[in-house]
C-alpha cells in the first residue's frame, strides 16, 4: 500500500514542531519576558503546528526566577542557579525534561532559544569554580537530551533561522522528514521505499553524490537485511546526509542532469539559455530560485511524470520564498 504524500505546496495540514515557548512571546524567560520571534510566530505558523515547551517552567523554577548557568566538566554540566552554584538543580530539570521527551515521537522539528543554558544548541558557556567560564563550551541540558533522544530530528535556534543557509536547510529537512513518516508508514513495503527514494534523487545528489550512490545501492535488492533494518538505515542517511546546507557546484551538477531531460523536447538554444542561468548561478550572479524555475516551466511542458514528481523542486513551500536568498 503506497503513501505517496502531496508535494509541500499541497499539504492541507500543518507539520508537527516543537518550540521554546518564549520565542511565540510566552512570559516565560527568567526575567518574566519572553523573546518573541517574529519569522516563526507570524510566518512559519502558517506551515507549523506548533509544540511550545520552557524546560524551566516544567521543572517548577518559577517566573521571574534566579537566572540559571552551567558549571562543572564541559563534556557533562551541572545545572546551578548563578547565586547559589552549591545547589545542583540537573536532576530536578532533567526529570521534568524526560517526561516530556518521551512524548515527541510525532514532531518533524524543533527550533529552539539561543544562548540558553536549557535550550541553546552551541557556545553555552560553563562555568569553572572560580567564576570564570571555561574556554570549551557546551550545549543546553534539554537540546542535549532532546538530541539523544530523536538523532535525526531536525533542530535548529531561532537565531541560526537569520542566516539564509541555515533556514534552507532546516527547512527542507522539516518537511523531509515529515514526507517519509508519512509515506513510509508501518506497513510500508519496498516498493514504497523506492518510491519515495526516486521522488528524492536529486535532493540526495545535491548534498552528496557518494550517498546518492550509496543509496541506490541499497535499494538495489542485493543488501540483505530485513526490510526494517533497511527502512532504518536509509532514513538515517538520508536525515545526516541532507543535515549539511548543500554547496553551489553541488546544486549546479543536478541542475545539468536536469537540463538532460530536454535533450530531445527542446531547441539546442533553448538548452543553451537555461545552462546560460545556471553558470550564472554558480558565479553567484543569481539565486538558486532563478534557474530552477527556468528549468521547471520547460520541464512541465516536456518532461517525464518521473522527473515532474522530484522533490527538489519543492522541498518546501513556494511562498516561504527561501530560494531567493540561497
Amino acid at each position: 500500500m503506497t503513501h505517496s504524500q502531496p508535494s509541500p505546496d499541497q499539504l492541507t495540514h500543518k507539520i508537527p514542531v516543537g518550540i521554546s515557548s518564549c520565542l511565540l512571546g510566552d512570559n516565560v524567560r527568567f526575567n518574566g519576558g519572553h523573546s518573541h520571534s517574529d519569522y516563526c510566530d507570524n510566518i512559519l505558523s502558517q506551515y507549523f503546528d506548533y509544540q511550545k515547551f520552557c524546560p524551566e517552567v516544567a521543572a517548577g523554577f518559577g517566573t521571574p526566577r534566579p537566572t540559571l548557568r552551567l558549571e562543572g566538566d564541559p563534556n557533562s554540566p551541572r545545572m546551578v542557579f548563578s547565586k547559589h552554584s552549591d545547589q545542583d538543580v540537573s536532576d530536578v530539570f532533567m526529570a521534568a525534561s524526560n517526561q516530556y521527551l518521551e512524548k515527541l515521537g510525532h514532531l518533524d522539528g524543533y527550533i529552539l532559544m539561543k544562548k540558553s543554558p536549557s535550550c541553546g544548541m552551541e557556545r553555552i558557556k560553563v562555568y569553572q569554580e572560580n567564576g570564570h567560564p571555561h574556554m570549551q563550551r557546551s550545549v543546553g541540558l534539554f537540546t542535549k537530551a532532546l538530541r539523544q533522544r530523536y538523532p535525526l530530528l531536525p533542530i535548529e535556534e531561532d537565531g541560526r533561522l537569520n542566516d539564509p543557509a541555515l533556514r534552507e536547510n532546516f527547512l527542507l529537512r522539516v518537511f523531509t522528514h515529515h514526507d517519509f513518516r508519512h509515506s513510509i508508514t508501518a506497513d510500508a513495503r519496498m516498493k514504497d521505499l523506492i518510491a519515495f527514494h526516486s521522488r528524492y534523487k536529486y535532493m540526495v545528489m545535491a548534498h552528496s553524490q557518494p550517498t546518492y550512490r550509496q543509496l541506490g545501492r541499497m535499494l538495489a535488492g542485493n543488501d540483505p537485511r530485513p526490510f526494517d533494518e533497511l527502512k532504518t538505515a536509509y532514513f538515517d542517511i538520508l536525515m545526516t546526509t541532507l543535515s549539511k546546507p548543500a554547496e553551489r557546484k553541488n546544486h549546479c551538477n543536478v541542475l545539468m542532469h536536469l537540463v538532460g531531460y530536454l535533450k530531445h523536447a527542446v531547441d539546442v538554444s533553448v538548452r543553451k539559455d537555461i545552462l546560460d542561468v545556471v553558470e550564472q548561478y554558480r558565479r553567484g550572479e543569481v539565486n538558486l530560485a532563478t534557474p530552477v524555475t527556468l528549468l521547471r516551466h520547460y520541464l512541465k511542458h516536456y518532461g517525464s511524470e518521473y522527473v515532474n514528481q522530484q522533490s527538489y523542486f519543492i522541498p518546501y513551500p513556494s511562498p516561504l520564498g527561501i530560494r531567493n536568498t540561497v
